[in-house]
C-alpha cells in the first residue's frame, strides 16, 4: 500500500525548514546541557551520579511517550498535534532556565521531554503530509536524517557557546524563541492531515515508560553503589515486570501503541536495533569526551564543544552525500561500511589516557565518528519507514525517535554504570589522582561502547536483506520500492 499523495504546500522550502527546526532543537536537548553540566552542578548540588538525570530525565520521557505522540498525531491531526508538543516544549524549556535546585531541573527537562515525545514524531510524519512521493519526500527525509545525525554534536557546540558567553540557563532559554517562532509560522506553511479514527493505548504507553526509567534507574543506583544494592535490584524487578506487561499488552490490544507486524519486515526490525546501539555509543561517547576535555585537559565549555566540530560538520556532509550513492552502491553496503568505520573511530577513543592531547588522541577519531554516522542515519531512517502502510506511519515515525532517544538514556545509564565500576577500581590503586581515576573510567567506558557500536556489523552485514525493501506483508510496495523511495534508490539498483 503506497502513501497518499501529499497536500500541496505553498512554500515547500521553507515547510522542511520548520520541519527540520523543531527536529534539530529537540535533539539539541539531549546533548546541549553536557558542556554546561560542570556548571549545572555546582549551580544546583547534583552529585556526579546524579547528575546524568539531567540527561535522563528527558530522554526517558521523550523517549517513552514517542509512540503515544505519534498515535496522537495520526488520530487528532499532525498539525495539531505538532504544534501543540512546540509550545509545550518551550514552555518547560523556560522553567528548566529558571529552576533553582536539582528536583525542579530535573522535573523540567522530563516535562521537555513529554514536549519534544508530542512534536517530534509528527514532525516526522508530517513530511508525508506535505510532500510529494518520490525524491522530492526522499530529499526531505534525508534532510532530516541528517539533522537526526548531527543534532548531538551541533548541541554540544551551540551549549559551549551559550555556557561560556552567557550562562548554563541559555542552553534552556535558547529553545523559547525558537519554539515560538515555529508555532508562529506552522499554521501557515503546513498543511494538515487527515484525521484517523482509533483509541489511545494508555496502558502501553505508561508501562513502557515507567518500565525504561527504572530499569535506567537499576543502573544508575548500581554505578553510585554497586550491583548489590537493595534499590537498584528493586527497580530491575520493576523494570521487568512492567516491561513484560507492556509486551504482552502491545500483543493483545486492537490498536497497540507499538503495531508488533512493524517488526515483521526483517530490514525495518533490523533498522530499529542498530539505530537503538549505534545511538547508545554515541551518545555515551558525547557524555563522557566533554567531561575528558574539560577535566582533564581543563577546556573552557566553549573548547570542549568546539571539540567535536569536525564530526558535526562531517555527519552533515556524509549523510548528504549517502543520497547520492545509494543508486550505486546500495542501502546495505552503505550502512555497514557507515557503522565499521563509526567503529573504527571509537576503538581509536579507547586508547585514551591521562596523556593524551587532542590532535592526536581525539581529532581522528571525531574525523572517522562523523564520516561514519552520516551514512547510517539516513540509511537506517529509509529502512524503518519503507512500505509502512498509511494506518501505521505515525507509529513507525514514532519508533524511529523511540529507538534514538531510548538508545541514549539506556546506553549512557549501562556506560555510566561501566565507568563508576571503572572509576571505583582505578581509586585503589590510584587513590590520590583524581584525573588518572577519571581518565581510567573512560577508557573503559569507550571501549564497551566500541563492543556495542561494532555488534552492528555483524548484524547490519549478515541480517540486512539485500534487493528491494517489502511491505510488512512481505509483497514489494509498488514499483518495488518503498514509499518515499525512488526506485533508483533499491539496494543493488545502478
Amino acid at each position: 500500500m503506497s502513501t497518499p499523495s501529499a497536500s500541496p504546500v505553498p512554500r515547500p522550502g521553507i515547510a522542511l525548514a520548520i520541519i527540520v527546526t523543531c527536529q534539530l532543537m529537540v535533539v539539541l536537548d539531549t546533548t546541549i546541557v553536557n558542556v554546561a553540566l560542570p556548571q549545572i552542578k555546582d549551580a544546583l548540588h547534583f552529585t556526579p551520579t546524579g547528575l546524568s538525570w539531567v540527561l535522563n530525565a528527558y530522554t526517558l520521557t521523550f523517549g517513552g511517550l514517542l509512540l503515544l505522540g505519534g498515535r496522537a498525531g495520526d488520530i487528532l491531526g499532525r498539525r495539531r498535534v505538532f504544534l501543540f508538543g512546540v509550545l509545550l516544549f518551550s514552555a518547560a524549556s523556560l522553567l528548566g532556565g529558571l529552576a533553582q535546585n536539582a528536583p525542579w531541573l530535573i522535573a523540567a527537562r522530563a516535562a521537555q521531554g513529554v514536549g519534544g515525545a508530542i512534536a517530534s514524531p509528527t514532525a516526522l510524519a508530517l513530511i508525508a503530509t506535505n510532500f510529494r512521493e518520490g525524491p522530492e519526500r526522499t530529499r526531505a527525509m534525508s534532510t532530516w536524517g541528517a539533522v537526526a545525525g548531527a543534532g548531538g554534536g551541533l548541541g554540544l557546540i551551540l551549549g559551549g557557546v551559550l555556557t561560556d558567553w552567557v550562562s548554563w540557563q541559555w542552553v534552556l532559554y535558547v529553545n523559547v524563541p525558537i519554539g515560538l517562532a515555529i508555532a508562529a509560522l506552522t499554521p501557515r506553511y503546513l498543511a494538515e492531515s487527515d484525521r484517523q479514527p482509533g483509541r489511545f493505548d494508555l496502558f502501553g504507553a505508561l508501562s513502557s515508560t515507567i518500565g525504561m526509567s527504572a530499569l535506567v534507574y537499576g543502573f544508575i543506583r548500581a554505578a553510585t553503589n554497586g550491583w548489590g544494592d537493595r534499590y537498584g535490584l528493586i527497580a530491575f524487578g520493576l523494570a521487568l515486570v512492567f516491561l513484560v506487561a507492556f509486551v504482552v499488552n502491545e500483543t493483545a490490544a486492537k490498536q497497540p501503541i507499538v503495531p508488533l507486524r512493524l517488526f515483521a519486515d526483517r530490514n525495518r526490525a533490523i533498522a530499529f536495533v542498530t539505530r537503538l546501539f549505534v545511538v547508545a555509543g554515541m551518545f555515551g561517547m558525547f557524555f563522557f569526551l566533554t567531561q575528558f576535555t574539560q577535566n582533564v585537559l581543563d577546556w573552557s565549555p566553549l573548547e570542549a564543544g568546539l571539540a567535536v566540530l569536525p564530526s558535526t560538520v562531517l555527519i552533515l556532509v556524509s549523510a548528504k552525500l549517502v543520497m547520492r550513492l545509494i543508486p550505486r552502491y546500495g542501502v546495505k553496503s552503505l550502512t555497514v561500511t557507515g557503522v565499521t568505520v563509526t567503529t573504527l573511530g571509537m576503538v581509536w577513543l579507547s586508547f585514551i589516557s591521562e596523556t593524551t592531547n587532542y590532535w592526536t588522541g581525539i581529532l581522528g577519531p571525531m574525523i572517522l565518528f562523523g564520516i561514519g554516522m552520516g551514512m547510517p542515519f539516513v540509511t537506517l531512517t529509509l529502512l524503518s519507514l519503507a512500505a509502512v502502510p498509511p494506518k501505521d506511519s505515525g507509529a513507525a515515525s514514532g519508533l524511529v525517535n523511540v529507538m534514538q532517544q531510548l538508545g541514549g538514556a539506556l546506553g549512557l545509564s549501562i556506560l555510566v554504570t561501566v565507568f563508576g565500576t571503572a572509576s571505583r577500581h582505578s581509586a585503589e590503586h590510584n587513590p590520590n589522582a583524581p584525573k588518572t581515576i577519571l581518565t581510567d573510567g573512560i577508557a573503559t567506558t569507550f571501549t564497551v561502547a566500541t563492543v556495542l557500536i561494532g555488534a552492528m556489523i555483524v548484524l547490519t552485514l549478515l541480517g540486512i536483506k539485500a534487493g528491494k525493501p517489502t511491505a510488512p506483508t512481505g509483497r514489494p510496495s509498488e514499483n518495488g520500492v518503498a514509499p518515499g523511495i525512488p526506485a533508483t534508490h533499491r539496494e543493488g539498483a545502478t
